[in-house]
C-alpha cells in the first residue's frame, strides 16, 4: 500500500496506458522501418568497398565523430523526454483527480481554481514538449547536415581520384547513386531515431515500476495454512507510515485478539484505531514488534491466505462501476445468483435493490456514485456475508450515516458479527458497551504509558468504575448523546497521560 501512498493515481493510469501505448507504436515502426533502413545501408555499404575501398575508408573515418555527437546528444534528448513524460503524466493526474472529486469541486464553486491548476500542469507539459520538439528538430537537422557533409567528402575526394587515375567517372557516379540510396535510409533512420528517444522516455518511466521493489516481500516459501482460526496478537508493535517516517503512529502496542471475540478499539483521531486493522490485513509491515495469527507472525504468511479470510468494512466502501449483482459478487466470484440475494436478504439490502427498475442489474456508477451511503454500506456488508470471513474488521462503518440508515446498517451488521471474531473500530457506543474487550486509544503522551497508545482496556463495566478516561468519556456521551469518535475527537485532552 506504500506504493499507491506515493504515487497520483493519474501518473498510474499515465504509465500503463500512454507510455505503453507510446513504446508500443515506436517499437513496432523501429522493429519494421529501423530493419528495412538498416539492411539498405549494411548492402549499399558493402557495394560502396566493392567500388572504391579508399573512399569509402575516407567515408567511414568521420563516423566516430558523428557517432559519440549523436549519442552525446540522444542522451540530452532522452532526459528531456523523460520530463516531458512526467508531466504529461501529471497534468492527466491533476485532471483525473478533479474529475473523480468533481462533486467535492463543485460543493466548494472551485471549477476555476481546478482549472487553472491544470492549465498551470498543462502549460508546464507543453513547454518541455515544445523543448523535446524543438531538440528532435535540431538533432534531425544535424543528421541531414552530416549526411549533406559526407557527399560534399564524396565530391571532393572522389573526384581527386578520378583525376589521379583510380577511379573512374562511372564507378564515381556509381557510388554516389549508391550513396544516395544509403542517404535516404539514413534519414529515415534518423527520423526514427528522434521517435525512439521519445519511446525510451515511455520505457524508462514503465521499468522505472517494473524494477521497484516491494515494501511488503512475499517469502517463496510462505505459509498458508489449513485452518484460519483468527486468533491475533501484536506484540509489542512500533510502526510510522512509509510517507510519513517521522511520525510514529503506533509505540509498543499489544494487544490479543481472542477467537470468537468482540474487540472494540475507541479512541481520537490519529490514535493509530484504523492502522491496527491495515497491519492485521498487511497492508504494511511493522517496524518493530510483531503481529501473529495463530501463533505464526504474518511475515511468514501468504497475504492473500490472510485476505482470504478477513472481512473489511470501512467508513466509505468502494463500490465499481458495474452492477449491484457483480458488486455483492465480489467477495465471492463464483457465487450463484441465489447465495447473492440471500447475501443482499441478510444485508437488509434486498428492498431497495429489488426496488431498482434493473434490480440486481442496476449499475452503480463509478464508486458506487448513484447510491446513498447508507445503501453503498448495505452493498459491502452483503459483499463480506457472501465472503463469509472468518475475522471482520468494522472500521468506523456507521460513523457517516445518518440516523435511520445507521439503525439498519447496525442491524445488518450485528447479523454479520455473529460466530466471528470481531475488530469494531470507533462505532456507536451499544456495540462498544458490548464488546468483549474495550480499549482506549490515543496517539498524544504515549511515550510516558507503559503500554504505548493503550490509555486502558477492560470490559464496558469494569472501564466505568475504574473512572478513568472510558469513564469521562461515557459520562459525557450519557448526558450529552452523539457519536463516539466526534465526542473522542474534541477530547483529546482527556487521553494525554
Amino acid at each position: 500500500m506504500a506504493f499507491f501512498d506515493k504515487h497520483m493515481q493519474g501518473d498510474l493510469v499515465g504509465r500503463l496506458s500512454q507510455d505503453v501505448a507510446e513504446f508500443k507504436h515506436t517499437f513496432k515502426l523501429v522493429v519494421t522501418q529501423g530493419l528495412k533502413c538498416a539492411t539498405q545501408i549494411v548492402f549499399t555499404t558493402i557495394h560502396l568497398l566493392q567500388v572504391s575501398q579508399k573512399l569509402s575508408l575516407a567515408l567511414l573515418a568521420t563516423m566516430p565523430f558523428l557517432y559519440i555527437a549523436m549519442n552525446l546528444y540522444g542522451i540530452f534528448l532522452r532526459r528531456i523526454s523523460k520530463r516531458a513524460r512526467i508531466s504529461d503524466s501529471h497534468a492527466s493526474a491533476v485532471a483525473g483527480e478533479a474529475i473523480s472529486n468533481i462533486r467535492t469541486v463543485r460543493a466548494f464553486a472551485a471549477e476555476s481554481r481546478e482549472v487553472d491548476h491544470y492549465m498551470d500542469a498543462a502549460r508546464d507539459a507543453s513547454n518541455l514538449n515544445s523543448r523535446l520538439g524543438f531538440h528532435i528538430g535540431v538533432f534531425q537537422g544535424m543528421t541531414n547536415f552530416s549526411i549533406g557533409s559526407m557527399i560534399l567528402v564524396i565530391l571532393a575526394y572522389g573526384g581527386n581520384l578520378v583525376g589521379r587515375g583510380e577511379l573512374t567517372g562511372g564507378q564515381l557516379m556509381t557510388y554516389m547513386i549508391s550513396t544516395q540510396n544509403a542517404q535516404r535510409s539514413l534519414a529515415s533512420l534518423g527520423v526514427l531515431f528522434g521517435q525512439a528517444i521519445k519511446a525510451l522516455g515511455s520505457a524508462a518511466r514503465i521499468f522505472e515500476y517494473i524494477q521497484l521493489k516491494p515494501s511488503i516481500i512475499i517469502k517463496e516459501n510462505a505459509l498458508t495454512p489449513v485452518d484460519f482460526k483468527g486468533d491475533v496478537e501484536f506484540k509489542n508493535v512500533s510502526f510510522r507510515y512509509p510517507t510519513r517516517p517521522d511520525q510514529v503512529i503506533l509505540d509498543r502496542f499489544s494487544l490479543h485478539i481472542p477467537v470468537g471475540r468482540v474487540i472494540a478499539l475507541c479512541g481520537a483521531s490519529g490514535s493509530g484505531k484504523s492502522t491496527v486493522g491495515q497491519l492485521i490485513e498487511r497492508f504494511y509491515d511493522v517496524g518493530t514488534g510483531s503481529v501473529t495469527i495463530d501463533g505464526v507472525d504474518v511475515r511468514d504468511l501468504d497475504p492473500n491466505w490472510i485476505r482470504e479470510h478477513i472481512g473489511y468494512i470501512n467508513q466509505e466502501p468502494v463500490l465499481f462501476a458495474t452492477s449491484i449483482f457483480e458488486n455483492i459478487r465480489y467477495g465471492a466470484p463464483g457465487a450463484t445468483k441465489e447465495q447473492v440475494e440471500a447475501a443482499a436478504r441478510q444485508a437488509n439490502a434486498s428492498d431497495f435493490i429489488e426496488g431498482f427498475p434493473q434490480g440486481y442489474d442496476t449499475v452503480v456508477g463509478e464508486r458506487g456514485v448513484t447510491l446513498s451511503g447508507g445503501q453503498k454500506q448495505r452493498i459491502a456488508i452483503a459483499r463480506a456475508i457472501l465472503k463469509d470471513p472468518k475475522f471482520l474488521i468494522l472500521d468506523e462503518a456507521t460513523s457517516a450515516l445518518d440516523t435511520h440508515s445507521e439503525r439498519i446498517v447496525q442491524d445488518a451488521l450485528e447479523k454479520l458479527m455473529k460466530n466471528r471474531t470481531v475488530l469494531v473500530i470507533a462505532h456507536r457506543l451499544s456495540t462498544i458497551q458490548n464488546a468483549d474487550m474495550i480499549v482506549v486509544m490515543s496517539g498524544e503522551g504515549k511515550e510516558g504509558r507503559e503500554q504505548g497508545n493503550v490509555v486502558e482496556m477492560g470490559t464496558h463495566s469494569h472501564l466505568v468504575k475504574k473512572r478513568g478516561a472510558y469513564y469521562r468519556l461515557y459520562k459525557q456521551l450519557a448526558t450529552g448523546g452523539g457519536e463516539v469518535e466526534t465526542m473522542f475527537s474534541k477530547m483529546r485532552g482527556v487521553f494525554g497521560g
